[in-house]
């Protein structure tokens, strides 16, 4: 329905309505499939809703040439990274001279500016590859462990986290960017893959993919503090250290070169722009409650920029006073603060509600996919209260505990201990006979002491 309420309240000849026309026909065979399946959320169905609703228009999109404005902009910002050392137009009038996304997004465009322009340097198919290439580190980050296993519970957790890699793809908030050349998948993709690395503690790994995200677009910094609040509570400050350290130092390094050459460039593209404050007004016009505010209030920017100050700072102080403690309790605490910044700010897309509705949905169901390890890796020697995994030791919402503070990240590996060895106190120590095996009588200790002689032997 989704889909097919776009394709008509579109615009004609616009890369929405086309995407909306084909996709209801695909999720509608998709419905029909999914009806006649006795699994819920069977692969089948999500593969034909992919392909109706992802695969067919992406491939109509780019054969007659239709797409986002974003791609065009994104390609052109690639040139001028090269030709001038900033991907920004130092004096830009219409709204496609401004490029409002960080310095990172314009490595999308790199193949169409080396090239030239053919269906296969599109931007809009590297910004899908990017995505794809996310999601398929997160599913391989929570399924590590299990792969090297050929056991059914192995193969059932791999075909279970790519059967829900196809339902992500396949969902509409998903699919409509992914098809018209949206430049938000591969940025939510990369926070995902973040949230895989911090909910199997790989701190370092975690900041890496978050700082690669956050060189992309404004959008991704605010999982930063999310992401450490957590790994301060799950890892320690150690670890949180090493993912600020690395965070901050791949999105500086990507951002401070492009700042540099021309700090107005950046300005007016980068912060003026995206808020709606520049001289053009900004193309991302919704009918949400900041945009409402702007039209209906005196001075309604400086109110929106106001309340958006007021609610990122009521997130921020949430995570010192109540921090979340697991991936999925991080993902839900920046889908609040992504939402609220989309809803007031005052130049905003629909297309932005693909931040909170993956946050909410991809993490809980990554979480089942790194519960626990198979019966086959663990030590078959110990009782069951000592077969635990480091994964049941950190924070994961399957976690029964907590670990110390200051003490590392443990999950994604096993604790070695020593092999359990009954203590030979408890055993039974009576002897047996050969003869029918019952316990015999016990030695009893000799108490009787010698007689006493003196001197003389008497």
């Amino acid at each position: 329905m989704s889909a097919l309420v776009v394709g008509l309240l579109s615009p004609p000849d616009t890369s929405q309505k086309v995407w909306g026309l084909v996709a209801a026909a695909g999720y509608a065979c998709a419905a029909l499939a999914a009806a006649k399946s006795s699994r819920p959320w069977a692969r089948t169905p999500a593969l034909i809703a992919v392909v109706g609703a992802a695969a067919l228009p992406l491939l109509y999109l780019t054969v007659i040439g239709r797409a986002q404005m974003e791609v065009g902009v994104v390609e052109r910002a690639a040139g001028l990274l090269f030709s001038s050392g900033t991907p920004y137009n130092s004096a830009p009038h219409a709204v496609r001279d401004f490029n409002p996304y960080l310095p990172g997004m314009a490595l999308f465009g790199i193949p169409h500016m080396v090239f030239g322009d053919t269906p296969f340097t599109s931007a809009r198919l590297w910004f899908l590859a990017g995505f794809l290439a996310a999601v398929a580190g997160a599913v391989r980050v929570l399924t590590r462990g299990r792969d090297s296993g050929t056991g059914p519970d192995a193969i059932a957790h791999g075909t279970a986290g790519w059967t829900g890699a196809l339902w992500l793809i396949a969902c509409p908030v998903v699919a409509l960017p992914l098809t018209i050349g949206g430049v938000d998948p591969p940025v939510v993709g990369l926070i995902c893959l973040a949230l895989a690395f911090t909910h199997r503690g790989r701190a370092g790994w975690a900041g890496l993919a978050v700082g690669a995200a956050a060189a992309l677009k404004w959008t991704a910094w605010p999982a930063i503090p999310v992401i450490v609040a957590v790994l301060v509570v799950c890892g320690g400050r150690r670890a949180a250290f090493r993912c600020t350290a690395a965070a901050t130092g791949v999105a500086l390094l990507a951002i401070l070169p492009a700042a540099l050459v021309d700090s107005s460039a950046f300005y007016q593209n980068v912060v003026l722009y995206p808020l709606g404050l520049g001289p053009t007004a900004s193309s991302a016009q919704s009918p949400l409650l900041g945009h409402l505010i702007v039209l209906l209030v005196p001075d309604g920017k400086a109110v929106t920029l106001a309340l958006i100050a007021l609610s990122a700072l009521g997130v921020g102080l949430s995570l010192p006073v109540r921090p979340p403690k697991s991936a999925i309790a991080a993902a839900d605490r920046l889908a609040l603060g992504l939402a609220l910044a989309i809803a007031l700010s005052p130049a905003t897309r629909i297309g932005y509600a693909i931040y909170p509705v993956v946050l909410l949905a991809w993490p809980r169901f990554a979480a089942r996919l790194s519960t626990d390890h198979p019966a086959a890796d663990r030590h078959t020697g110990e009782p069951a209260h000592h077969q635990r995994t480091l994964e049941t030791r950190l924070c994961p919402a399957t976690a029964a505990g907590e670990p110390r503070p200051g003490h590392g990240p443990l999950v994604g590996r096993h604790v070695h201990r020593r092999p359990y060895q009954p203590n030979p106190r408890h055993q039974d120590t009576q002897p047996r006979t050969a003869e029918d095996g019952r316990t015999a009588p016990s030695m009893q200790r000799q108490t009787t002491r010698r007689p006493r002689t003196g001197p003389s032997g008497e």
